[in-house]
């Protein structure tokens, strides 16, 4: 687009001449950019170019109001005194009009200047620049182009503009790296003016190319301005395609370099089409050439197209033309499309053949036997062409001049037909008439035909001629008996000088019996007889009978008509006998012969005149001339006494032409067609050479013609003269023979019609083709070093030089062949054929190789009698070496692969050798796992190699691409081996022996799978601890089956799939599990389950829970089954109610990596659902989930019991103190339920065996809170190893019962594996938390979820460290803990109980478990309530109100009466309500009264959960709660569960079944009074003197009146003690004794030892443990000092001292109170470590450091330095 020049448009002309150049002129002015400012349009700047000092500019600032509403602003005159304009007033503008600001420029020096005036509106304020600039040069490009990608030694172009935004003129000039150039690279701009420039791309290399040119421009000071030019290049890459061919070796569709013609006839030009496809992203010019004949120029093949260009991924169609010229003849050819700078060649090679007519007689003789003189007879002669090639035929025969005549002498023989050709016989004297007459055809050999027949008149009589007698005649002239007369011969045969053969012809008597038998006839060659007549060429086959002269003469211009002078001819007879000459004469001829009949004598000639009489003037005459000679005896059979020696007539034929035209007249232009070849045919040096050529006449009028002879005497041409009718057609044939291989060229003049000017010269070449063979390589052939052993095979190319086909031969040395061969080793070189053939080196040692052979190449057709061959050497070069193969990597871990699943890598061979390398793979599997070899030994491989053969190159590596499919989740080795391919070892199995290792692969099956990590309920189920929740969702089970390996049913489908036609899909795994939900009452919240999915595995596993909709298939209305059974309609109810639903439903878990899942159930429906889902894991197992919960009543009490069996831990016989145990019981409803065992069955086990309590019930009897979990706590003790079980009701209290079946097991422990079971019942360890795991609305969570202490002993305590976290970002929390039964209360404790947590902050909490001396299993559900802060102090503040206006109701009441001025008794209240009461009637408290409202009455009433659907009274406790203050409800606490489990053992047992774990437990409270060592001398525990351990077996089995006797015995008992004084007295005194220590049990000797040591120690001992003393330091000098003197009195007092002192730390450390007290200190002084480590004060995991202090020197030399110190 132009812009406008001074605001005026421009037009055609002022646009056609900016078109002309590439310079043009564009407005100097640009579009001042405007912007819009709150509704005010005005130009951002204004600019001021051209100036001059001491004039003023003034350029107007328009201002235009767009908005739709008036606009008012003011404005702020320019700063500085260069830029003024009017004076400031207020603008007003009205919608649409425009207002123009005169700007005045007043400059006073040379520089740039800048301001701005300001404007002003209510909405803000804007500017508008002002800049005055000065002259400079300035050009504007773009900063970078890009160039079209671009071939290689190709050319792109592309422009760009270039514009002077400057004010001067500009002169510029571009310095442009390679590449690149710039047209033009220099110019001059005008301000304003723009011009484009073109930049040329033409690259050398195939690279990325991005350079910077640099515009130069500017007047004196030069400036540069840089733009980028980019450009790629790539390399072309042609390919040739001949479509619809198929050439021998091409694969049908693909790309083949041959194009083949066929057999095409001679003389026709056919075309075909090559496609040149582009592969590559660049147009590709490319060029064809074609092979450069060096002896010849003409050529069969022909190409119109030289140059083209391929565009990119397109193709290019090429026309080939082949016209063949030779009949017979092979031509090869090759075209050579170039590319890329002559880098890139690819040759087509075409091929084709020619093919001329086939033209055959039926018969080669012609019989008419005899006839009389006067009359006619007419033979048929068929001749046929079985080519489909048209031929020309004709028949060398005047017809209007001889006896013989043919209806179509000339003529077309079309392709595949028969013609048949009438000959008539009209002889003209009475004689025996014998003609052979050529049938010359175009691109053919001549063909012969007899005709012959025999004339009889009334007087003479001759012989009749038959066809015998020409096979005898031919025989005879062979044996040169012909030339006697036939009397003679009947007088040599009867005299025995002649002879007859079995076939009756004549020969000469053999002289000796022995001599060579007679000659026979052989027909010669129809060319050699032909051209070899004795006239044309002086050769002859046979010498001539009777000759005439001249054959041929031309009477020229026979003006005036009467005066030509007759032409004298001579006949010569050159046989033994008369024979007589007979004329033919020619009615209506203009030539005669005088005389008609004439007698020769023997051996003499005889004169004849040949007359032309013209009858018109300016007429061409030509004219044949027939006479017969014959033996005058022949003129009557009589004379014949021999059938034999008959001899038939001889032809004589004269050519004669002649013309009549007058000098100043033009002759008849002739109009003809000459079918001539350029050359002839190849020949070798010294060998004939033929061809043909035609000439049509086309004219209507004859055509005469004559070739000189003598102006080329090196061919010969037959006829030479003659005649062509209108419409006829003359063949010639043309003779040469080369002589040697030096091209010669032949012009032959044919004169037409007589006229020097109508003169055609034929020019022919002629050359005789030597034994040529083009060697590639001068003759050499390098091999590449090869393996000892192995072959390496190489193409090496010979090429025909010549135009001939030639046989070729190799031979090699017989020592050498099994080194060395090739393929083929002879055959047909096509001319100028190339043909590659396959060499094979085989060395079998290792050395260096020079050998050579030969070639001997020969003619296809060469001559019996001088054969000519050729023999060329070639030179081959070659080397056997030795070589190995390595891996890359030998040892190749694929990792993890999925069963089922294909994994691929690549194998890295290297040949570091020299020689390439052919190799043979192969692979041995080994599978190793928990599995039994048996089952996969029959296992297929489960490693595919992409080729288990190949062959390295040498120095080079090739990639052996492995595929890994494991069918099992097992490790798999596979050892890969190598074996060199040799002739004798060329499959694996005869290379076993030679095999190599080459590397081992490694891979490991799996299986994606995952497991569930944690849990945790919410909803109606939050008050199911965590081990109750596995339980019921058998999670256990399902992780266990998770590490299965699936089955082959699992994998029938291996993702996702709706495959099911049904409601109710069929199941394909035998893994099924119950998923239980619990219970809940109707309308209750929903039932969450959390789930924690975790990808344990190594590969990405993707899950998904598919309902039985997920799996059903789409179908039409139609094909569904209408009727449903009661299962099905249960199942769609929760479908479609959505009663079960699980989020997300699938999802993908990469290795490690964690998702939560969340399932709920729905409690809108009483009753019980069910529905199967699946889960279902990609190309892994798929576990149907029975998904189950119930919905309860409101009032209903229900006990969900998980199972209808309850299995106990494994007890051993014996056991003293068998634990106890728990079952439990979860509360569904929203009711508290009784429970009540019942226990007959129990009595009934303990009476079966001998009394024995098998199964004791603690709890009996219970209460368990509505969603809560119950205990019955339950003793198993054994009492043989077998399995017990019981079915016992449990009865509900308005409810429905339920029978259990328990099910307890006894081992014997003394068996194989009884100890380590006892032992591995229970394995302490911390199940850590997850914070992923959560629930909507979870501010905290636990760092673990369940804690397993393990066996412990009793009167011990084990305590575990939780923290909790609160990870709410902002709000504080406040945590209690709280344990659901007393007895747990009695042996748990936590601390702290309950706590605010800030946001982000973790609180430890210490978890100390107590058990009692009573064995029992402990499974402890601690619940720790979680309140957000802020919701619970809003809590108290509503609570505290509502409890204040509680007592401001209860004391208020409203006096009611109106009464009050009168003095009435007031009456007693009748009753106080919290709405209204009595007062006095006080006007002052009434207003005071007035200025308050009441408030709403206050009442407990909580709002109850309504199951759904019951909405109207849902309204009703809505209305009445409106009307009413409700007491506030506390916050609903987020409860968190944290399992506690442990199996406390009494002392005995513990220190029998664990011993190395016993003093790990510190024992809170003695065992006994009695030693320890009397407690387990021999195992066991004496139970009579254990008077503090009750007998609990026999208390448990006690009935209650028993228990009440032992309750009242044992009160009395204690009550007396208490009051007996003395008893008290002798429990002091027992206090105050020393505790025995048994010492009197040791030795003297070891005591005396003991002391000694003890005395040796003492000063060490007593600094040692200065914490034991407290004495001051003073007192500690004294005794220091003291002792140091030796006499033995202080030293008897020391030892009696530290004695005392040793007594008095063994009475301490037995004292309970200590050991206490230390294990008190011991454990605060941990949990204080911990709680600093979980705040950072202190890193555990620090590495210690030692620091040394330097010495104090204030300090006195006598004191011990300090100890280090570790931080």
């Amino acid at each position: 687009m132009l812009a406008q020049v001074h605001g005026e448009p421009q037009n055609s002309d002022s646009f056609r001449k900016l078109s002309c150049g590439c310079v043009r002129k564009l407005s100097a002015r640009k579009p001042k950019k405007k912007g819009v400012f709150w509704g005010i349009e005005v130009a951002e700047t204004l600019r001021w170019r051209g100036w001059e000092l001491g004039k003023e500019m003034i350029k107007h600032l328009i201002l235009k109001n767009v908005h739709e509403k008036t606009q008012k602003l003011s404005y702020r005159c320019p700063s500085t005194r260069f830029f003024f304009t009017v004076f400031p007033q207020p603008i007003t503008l009205s919608p649409g009009m425009s207002l123009t600001l005169p700007i005045v420029f007043r400059p006073t020096e040379k520089k740039e200047y800048e301001d701005s005036i300001c404007f002003k509106k209510a909405e803000g304020e804007f500017s508008v620049t002002l800049h005055a600039t000065l002259p400079r040069p300035c050009l504007s490009f773009p900063a970078a182009v890009q160039l079209p990608i671009c071939a290689v030694h190709n050319v792109t172009e592309t422009t760009f503009p270039v514009r002077n935004i400057g004010d001067l003129v500009t002169v510029f000039a571009w310095e442009t790296p390679s590449p690149f150039c710039m047209i033009p690279d220099c110019g001059m701009l005008n301000p304003g003016a723009e011009c484009m420039v073109k930049v040329v791309f033409q690259p050398k290399v195939a690279v990325v190319y991005d350079v910077a040119a640099t515009c130069w421009f500017g007047g004196e000071e030069k400036q540069k301005r840089t733009i980028q030019l980019k450009g790629l290049a790539k390399y072309p890459y042609l390919r040739v395609s001949v479509t619809g061919e198929n050439y021998e070796g091409v694969q049908p569709g693909k790309f083949q370099d041959v194009l083949c013609f066929g057999s095409v006839p001679v003389g026709t030009t056919v075309e075909k089409c090559v496609e040149i496809f582009n592969m590559s992203v660049v147009d590709a010019p490319c060029r064809i050439e074609r092979a450069k004949d060096p002896l010849l120029q003409d050529h069969v093949f022909s190409c119109d197209v030289s140059h083209g260009v391929v565009p990119a991924n397109g193709k290019l169609v090429l026309c080939i033309r082949f016209q063949p010229q030779i009949v017979g003849e092979h031509s090869t050819d090759y075209f050579t499309i170039i590319s890329a700078g002559c880098l890139l060649q690819t040759v087509l090679k075409v091929v084709g053949s020619c093919k001329g007519p086939l033209v055959s007689l039926h018969q080669y003789s012609v019989d008419f036997d005899w006839i009389n003189l006067g009359e006619s007879l007419m033979q048929t002669l068929k001749i046929s062409n079985i080519s489909d090639v048209p031929a020309y035929y004709q028949f060398d025969i005047d017809v209007r001049g001889s006896v013989f005549s043919l209806d179509r002498p000339c003529g077309v023989l079309e392709g595949i037909t028969t013609l048949a050709l009438k000959v008539t016989f009209r002889p003209t004297h009475p004689i025996s008439y014998h003609r052979r007459v050529v049938c010359l055809v175009h691109h053919q050999e001549p063909m012969y035909v007899d005709f012959f027949g025999t004339c009889h008149s009334d007087i003479a009589k001759p012989a009749v001629l038959q066809a015998r007698h020409l096979s005898w005649y031919r025989t005879n002239m062979v044996r040169g008996l012909t030339f006697y007369p036939p009397d003679i011969l009947s007088v040599m045969l009867k005299d025995g000088k002649l002879q007859m053969d079995e076939k009756g012809a004549l020969m000469l008597p053999p002289k000796i019996p022995q001599d060579k038998p007679p000659k026979e006839y052989f027909e010669a060659n129809s060319m050699t007889e032909y051209f070899y007549d004795g006239v044309s060429s002086d050769l002859a086959l046979f010498p001539p009978h009777i000759s005439v002269s001249p054959r041929e003469y031309d009477f020229g211009c026979c003006v005036p008509l009467h005066k030509v002078e007759p032409l004298p001819l001579c006949v010569t007879n050159h046989t033994k006998g008369t024979v007589t000459v007979t004329w033919t004469p020619s009615h209506g001829s203009a030539f005669r012969v005088s005389p008609e009949i004439c007698d020769i004598p023997p051996l003499k000639s005889s004169a004849f005149r040949v007359l032309f009489q013209p009858t018109q003037l300016n007429s061409l005459y030509a004219a044949e001339l027939e006479g017969f000679a014959s033996y005058k005896v022949l003129r009557h059979y009589s004379n014949i006494e021999e059938d034999a020696t008959i001899c038939p007539s001889w032809c004589l034929t004269v050519r004669l032409r002649a013309h009549t035209y007058e000098a100043e007249r033009e002759h008849f232009i002739p109009q003809y067609i000459l079918d001539v070849p350029k050359t002839f045919p190849p020949v070798a040096p010294n060998t004939d050479t033929y061809c043909s050529m035609l000439l049509l006449n086309t004219g209507t009028s004859s055509i005469t013609f004559s070739v000189n002879q003598a102006a080329c005497p090196s061919v010969l041409v037959k006829p030479c003269s003659g005649h062509i009718i209108p419409g006829g057609h003359q063949i010639f044939f043309l003779f040469t023979h080369p002589v040697n291989t030096v091209s010669q060229q032949h012009v032959l003049p044919l004169q037409l019609n007589s006229c020097p000017g109508y003169t055609k010269e034929i020019a022919l070449r002629s050359c005789g083709e030597s034994l040529l063979l083009l060697l590639e390589g001068d003759g050499n052939l390098y091999f590449k070093p090869v393996y000892i052993g192995t072959s390496s095979t190489r193409m090496y190319t010979i090429k025909n030089c010549t135009r001939l086909p030639m046989v070729f031969t190799w031979k090699i040395h017989e020592p050498d062949r099994k080194i060395l061969s090739v393929s083929p080793t002879a055959g047909i070189l096509q001319p100028y054929e190339a043909m590659a053939q396959a060499w094979t080196f085989t060395p079998d040692k290792e050395t260096k190789y020079l050998l050579r052979a030969m070639v001997s190449v020969r003619r296809k057709s060469p001559d019996p009698m001088f054969p000519q061959s050729a023999r060329y050497a070639l030179r081959i070069v070659g080397e056997g070496a030795l070589g190995t193969i390595r891996a890359q990597k030998e040892h190749l871990d694929l990792g993890n692969v999925l069963v089922g699943d294909l994994q691929s890598c690549s194998v890295v061979l290297l040949n570091d050798g020299i020689c390439s390398l052919k190799y043979i793979l192969s692979v041995e599997q080994l599978i190793t796992g928990p599995c039994d070899p048996e089952e996969f030994r029959s296992d297929p491989l489960a490693l595919e190699l992409e080729h288990s053969r190949g062959m390295i190159p040498a120095r080079s590596k090739a990639f052996v691409q492995i595929t890994v499919r494991p069918v099992r989740q097992l490790h798999y080795t596979w050892s890969i081996k190598y074996a060199i391919c040799t002739p004798t070892a060329t499959d694996l199995a005869s290379t076993t022996e030679e095999q190599q290792p080459l590397c081992c692969i490694v891979a490991t099956g799996v299986y994606p799978t995952f497991c569930i990590t944690d849990a945790c309920s919410a909803g109606s189920a939050s008050g199911i601890s965590k081990l109750h929740l596995w339980r019921l969702f058998s999670l256990d089970t399902l992780n266990e089956y998770l590490e299965r390996d699936p089955t082959p049913n699992e994998l029938t489908y291996r993702v996702p799939t709706r495959h099911s036609t049904c409601l109710i899909p069929p199941v394909y795994t035998p893994f099924l599990l119950d998923f239980n939900f619990g219970a809940a009452p109707i309308g209750s919240e929903p039932t969450l389950v959390m789930l924690l999915l975790k990808n344990k595995g190594v590969v990405p596993v993707e899950w998904a829970f598919l309902f039985p909709y997920d799996q059903k298939m789409d179908m039409e209305h139609w094909a569904e089954d209408a009727e449903f059974s009661p299962h099905e309609l249960h199942q769609m109810r929760i479908q479609d109610n959505q009663l079960f639903s699980v989020s997300p439903k699938s999802g993908k878990l990469l290795p490690g990596q964690e998702e939560s899942v969340q399932l709920s159930h729905r409690h809108d429906f009483i009753g019980t659902d069910r529905l199967p889902v699946l889960l279902k894991v990609s190309y892994g197992h798929e576990i149907l989930l029975n998904f189950s919960g119930v919905t309860v009543e409101e009032d209903q009490r229900y006990i969900h019991f998980a199972s209808t069996k309850h299995l106990f831990i494994p007890i051993a016989i014996g056991t003293s103190h068998p634990p106890t145990q728990i079952y439990e019981l979860y509360n569904g409803s929203s009711m508290p339920v009784i429970f009540e065992v019942q226990l007959d069955n129990i009595v009934r086990i303990q009476e079966e065996n001998f009394q024995h309590p098998v199964f004791v019930c603690l709890t009996p009897r219970g209460e368990i809170p509505p969603g809560t979990t119950g205990h019955i706590e339950w003793i198993f003790s054994p009492l043989e190893a077998r399995t017990y079980l019981v079915d016992v009701p449990i009865h509900i209290l308005g409810g429905e019962s339920a029978l259990i079946t328990f099910q307890g097991v006894g081992y014997d422990p003394n068996t194989a594996g009884g100890t380590a079971t006892s032992s591995e019942v229970l394995a302490p360890s911390v199940f850590p938390g997850s914070t992923k795991l959560t629930v909507p609305g979870q501010a905290a969570t636990l760092s673990h979820h369940r804690i397993c202490l393990g066996n412990i002993p009793g009167c011990t305590k084990a305590s575990r460290l939780v923290f909790l976290n609160n990870i709410s970002g902002s709000k504080a929390v406040v945590f209690a803990w709280w344990i659901s039964t007393c007895k747990d209360k009695r042996v748990l404790h936590i601390a702290p109980e309950s706590g605010v947590v800030q946001p982000g902050e973790s609180i430890p909490c210490f978890i100390t478990l107590r058990p009692s001396e009573s064995a029992s299993f402990y499974s402890i559900d601690l619940v720790c309530k979680v309140y957000i802060q802020d919701s619970l102090v809003q809590y108290e503040r509503d609570l505290q109100q509502w409890e204040k206006e509680k007592e401001r109701q209860a004391v208020e009441f409203t006096i009611t009466e109106k009464d009050l001025g009168t003095k009435k008794k007031s009456k007693s209240p009748a009753g106080r309500s919290s709405d209204s009461a009595e007062t006095e009637n006080n006007p002052e408290s009434s207003a005071v009264l007035r200025k308050y409202k009441t408030l709403p009455p206050i009442k407990n009433h909580p709002m109850p959960n309504l199951p759904a659907g019951h909405f109207q009274r849902r309204l009703l406790l809505d209305k009445e709660a409106s009307r009413v203050w409700v007491r506030p409800e506390p916050p609903k606490p987020i409860l968190l569960h944290l399992g506690v489990t442990a199996r406390s053992y009494s002392v005995e047992d513990f220190f029998s079944n664990f011993t190395s774990e016993f003093p790990k437990y510190f024992l809170s409270l003695p065992f006994s009074n009695r030693p320890l060592k009397s407690k387990f001398v021999d195992g066991s525990r004496d139970r009579d003197r254990m008077d503090v351990d009750p007998k609990w077996l026999s208390l448990a089995a006690a009935s209650k009146q028993e228990l009440q006797i032992v309750t009242d015995i044992l009160t009395g008992v204690i009550r007396g003690l208490l009051e007996n004084t003395q008893f008290h007295d002798a429990v002091r005194r027992s206090l105050d004794e020393p505790i025995p220590y048994f010492s009197q049990f040791r030795c003297a000797e070891s005591a005396e030892l003991q002391d000694r040591r003890q005395c040796s120690m003492v000063p060490s001992r007593v600094y040692a443990s200065p914490d034991l003393y407290p004495e001051k330091d003073g007192e500690r000098k004294e005794i220091r000092q003291e002792s140091c003197p030796s006499n033995d009195l202080l030293g008897s007092w020391e030892i009696f001292h530290h004695e005392q002192l040793r007594k008095q730390k063994e009475m301490m450390s037995r004292q309970p109170a200590l050991g206490n007290l230390v294990e008190l200190v011991l454990e605060n002084t941990l949990q204080n470590i911990l709680i600093e480590a979980s705040r950072g004060e202190v890193v555990l995991t620090a590495r210690p450091r030692v620091i040394a202090l330097p010495p104090n020197p204030s300090r006195r030399i006598t004191n011990p330095a300090p100890s280090p110190s570790r931080a």
